[in-house]
């Protein structure tokens, strides 16, 4: 073991040894070092155009805006100022593909190379952005995204569940929102970005739904990049969000951040606090509907008392209970003279109908007569006609009837023969004679002539 010497000018202040003392070094300071760099950065290389997917895009108020510049293995920070972000012809979005030209400098007070950008165009859709548009084009086929399927929030949640990173900003200011209402709150912890979050998400959903108590579900996070919040554009948690039988408020990053799971779910907050301020909202203002409807049926009620009360003094007011007895003995006296009235109506309605019956039975008598009478004459005029018809009646005058062998009249000499027998019926009895002689009505006819 080497005894190292003893003093205080063994090693100075840089760290050189004594022997190297008398080789005189300069000190740099951090900030002549790293203007030192940035002089290098912007001497050496100069104006570059750079393509990158753009990543972390923040666009503060000032106008200028920051994001980094990222490929597959390294990134790179991007500033633009105002005056150049104007000339812009679109809008920068994370996952776009981009080409950028200006100048690597140094920022000085991080100590950070970044690229100050003159100007930039669009080079096509990154990797991340096209996985994002190629998903939300399969899951707006399979119409996860209608309006009809999403289910409205509940009017008076009691339990919310919550789905994010228990260290988060975004849990605290949650539950400080929630806390003003008396809530049962239930937090399933997870990872909200990396490896294995997706699927994370995704099983404390279909968690919550399996456990069955939850009213509401809030999903989400604080701001981030587009890495950061890539869990949410996932196909695993987007489908445990439509296949949940609970409403679902997706709350991913800030106003600007747009995720698949914002697009599945029932309802998207612009924050996690706004999700928050969702349910406390919905209930303060089911609450002054309720504070409303009981003030309004206080007034009816009040109305209604004070009209039944009205109802009431007037009532105790008339003859019926100020002078019962006067009343009764009015009552009384009214339905004597209507009993009066009704036996004189009654006398007076029984003789009429008396009189109007001894009436029609005189007019039924008398038209019964004069009916009799006219039948009567009726029937011996009819006599007579018969009896002028019936030919009895002729031979009572001296005529007869003659007929042949068969029975039938003669009235005609034609077809008469001689030697024929004939019978002929007289008014009283008949007899049979043989034909001597025909006669016609111009000749005689001789038999054999």
């Amino acid at each position: 073991m080497t005894r190292q010497p003893e003093g205080p000018d063994r090693y100075d202040g840089c760290g050189r040894s004594s022997a190297e003392v008398s080789i005189e070094r300069k000190v740099y300071s951090v900030t002549e070092i790293v203007s030192l760099v940035r002089e290098l950065l912007e001497t050496g290389i100069g104006d570059v155009c750079v393509e990158g997917e753009i990543s972390n895009l923040r666009l503060p108020s000032s106008g200028h805006m920051y994001f980094t510049l990222k490929d597959a293995s390294s990134q790179l920070r991007v500033a633009m100022f105002r005056f150049r972000r104007k000339e812009l012809s679109f809008q920068p979005a994370d996952g776009l593909l981009v080409r950028v030209w200006g100048r690597v400098t140094m920022y000085e007070k991080q100590g950070e190379c970044q690229l100050v950008a003159e100007g930039m165009e669009q080079g096509g859709k990154g990797a991340l952005q096209a996985q994002f548009e190629a998903l939300k084009k399969k899951l707006q086929a399979e119409g996860l995204f209608d309006g009809a399927r999403k289910k409205p929030l509940p009017v008076l949640p009691a339990t919310v569940g919550i789905v994010t990173s228990p260290t988060g900003a975004a849990i605290r200011d949650m539950l400080k929102i929630l806390s003003s209402e008396r809530l049962r709150i239930v937090i399933v912890p997870v990872r909200v970005q990396g490896d294995g979050a997706a699927a994370e998400i995704a099983g404390a959903v279909r968690m919550l739904n399996e456990w069955r108590e939850a009213d509401v579900i809030i999903v989400g996070r604080g701001g981030g990049s587009i890495e950061d919040l890539w869990p949410f554009n996932e196909e695993a948690v987007a489908r445990a969000i439509a296949g949940s039988a609970i409403p679902v408020i997706s709350a991913v990053g800030h106003e600007v951040d747009v995720t698949i799971s914002d697009l599945v779910a029932d309802v998207r907050a612009a924050t996690p606090s706004v999700a928050a301020e969702m349910i406390v909202g919905a209930r303060e203002a089911r609450r002054m509907e309720t504070a409303e409807m009981g003030a309004r049926m206080a007034r009816l009620v009040e109305q209604d008392v004070l009209r039944l009360r009205n109802r009431l003094i007037s009532a105790a007011a008339s003859p019926v209970f100020s002078r019962p007895a006067h009343l009764v003995q009015t009552y009384s006296q009214t339905i004597d003279h209507l009993q009066g009235n009704m036996r004189r109506c009654v006398l007076k309605v029984s003789g009429e109908m008396r009189a109007r019956l001894e009436n029609g039975a005189v007019m039924i008598f008398r038209a019964a007569r004069l009916s009799r009478q006219r039948a009567a004459e009726r029937a011996g005029r009819a006599a007579i006609r018969l009896r002028m018809l019936n030919p009895m009646a002729v031979l009572q005058r001296g005529y007869s009837l003659t007929t042949d062998e068969k029975g039938r009249v003669i009235t005609s000499s034609d077809g008469l023969l001689p030697g024929r027998r004939v019978k002929t019926l007289l008014a009283k009895g008949s007899f049979e004679s043989e034909v001597k002689e025909v006669h016609g009505d111009e000749k005689e006819r001789v038999p054999g002539g």
